[in-house]
């Protein structure tokens, strides 16, 4: 008796929410912009159609509003599912209301067939949008209300869409939360080469293979899934790998160069400590900048055979606070080793200097890291 009450608890305790995600300043700006998304929405669709019909359809824009503003990183609440959804909504509702076979059919008979044109072109349009067949019951219910519309009634519905569109596009990417979500394409050397992470870890048709065995509608795009992941596999190595520093790794006789450097002063530089980067800093230590060859051979930019001694001697006397990168990649001391993997092999950096309370204090390089990975390899092997 005792263990069957042990497992209708936990069976019970399991229907309890998980610990959330975000934290309260995202609830704050997700609610704002369901509040403002949903008011200018009503005020356009009256504007135009009248309240009778603002208020009809706007509940499921309602709902639509909370997956575009609190899960807009989600699959159901990206544009082509919010469009696909609601033009499918709003051709079915008004094939249902005004064709002959079904307008007078009864209720029992064309609510079915409406839901169930819908999700079927939902899914097979890739549009899924569960707010798509709110409106779809909307339409139905209250086709009297809707019936002045006639064959235009997809039209305040698109209109609808579109507005929570630019709502949504506007106050996300105003409030830090790019929308629509899309993957950042990565490619250094224009070349077919994978990124090196992808070359060693798993790959998109891995991911594509982990999908169809899955079966399932999964509401989450294929890079913020990918994402998840590669940060799995990040704090399983940083657990591994023990507590590896930026500060336990880096080069601390480092050489810098001041913004007014010349190129000729910065050449001699490179060619004298055979560095590739370096550093350029205030008087006061801060980093303002990083020259590297890259830099100053882009500089010259210039046809083979019309190298021009005169522009080449401008080009010498250059201050390098003209031509450095700016603003830098850098890192804290405390940085541990798996994080900055990543940076220096996805972004193509070649060093990260490494600040404690904003002032430079040394330099972690490919080299540095490399280090790292055999030591820790090494131990593990022992």
């Amino acid at each position: 008796m005792s263990d069957q009450l042990l497992l209708l608890s936990r069976r019970l305790f399991g229907w309890l929410p998980r610990t959330v995600q975000t934290r309260p300043g995202e609830w704050l700006r997700a609610s704002g912009g369901v509040a403002l998304a949903v008011v200018f929405t009503y005020w356009l669709s009256s504007l135009l159609y009248g309240p009778t019909t603002a208020m009809v359809l706007l509940g499921p824009a309602g709902a639509s509003a909370v997956l575009l503003f609190v899960v807009s990183s989600g699959a159901l609440a990206q544009p082509w599912p919010v469009l696909g959804s609601y033009l499918l909504a709003g051709l079915t509702g008004a094939a249902v209301l005004h064709l002959p076979a079904l307008a007078g059919a009864e209720l029992t008979v064309r609510l079915p067939v409406a839901l169930g044109t819908v999700v079927l072109g939902m899914l097979l349009l890739r549009c899924v949008h569960p707010p798509a067949s709110a409106m779809t019951v909307v339409i139905v219910l209250a086709a009297q209300l809707l019936e002045p519309l006639g064959a235009w009634l997809p039209l305040p519905i698109m209109l609808n869409a579109c507005c929570l569109l630019f709502c949504a596009t506007l106050y996300n990417n105003l409030t830090g939360v790019r929308y629509p979500k899309q993957a950042p394409r990565i490619d250094l050397h224009r070349t077919q080469d994978l990124l090196p992470e992808q070359r060693v870890g798993f790959t998109e048709e891995d991911l594509d293979r982990a999908l169809d065995r899955f079966g399932s509608f999964i509401d989450i795009t294929r890079h913020d899934l990918e994402q998840i992941i590669r940060d799995t596999e990040s704090s399983a190595l940083r657990r591994k790998m023990g507590n590896i520093r930026a500060e336990q790794i880096m080069s601390r006789d480092i050489r810098t160069v001041g913004p007014d450097t010349t190129v000729r002063q910065a050449i001699g530089m490179f060619r004298h400590h055979q560095v590739k980067t370096l550093p350029v800093v205030d008087s006061a230590g801060r980093v303002q900048g990083i020259i590297s060859l890259s830099d100053l051979l882009a500089q010259l930019d210039l046809p083979m055979g019309r190298i021009l001694p005169t522009r080449v001697n401008l080009w010498r006397d250059q201050p390098l606070h003209r031509i450095m990168t700016a603003p830098v990649v850098t890192v804290d001391r405390h940085t541990h080793v798996v994080d900055m993997i990543p940076l220096l092999s996805s972004q193509g950096l070649h060093c990260l200097p490494v600040l404690d309370n904003g002032h430079i204090v040394g330099m972690v390089t490919q080299t540095d890291v490399i280090a790292a990975l055999h030591r820790d390899l090494v131990n593990h092997l022992a």
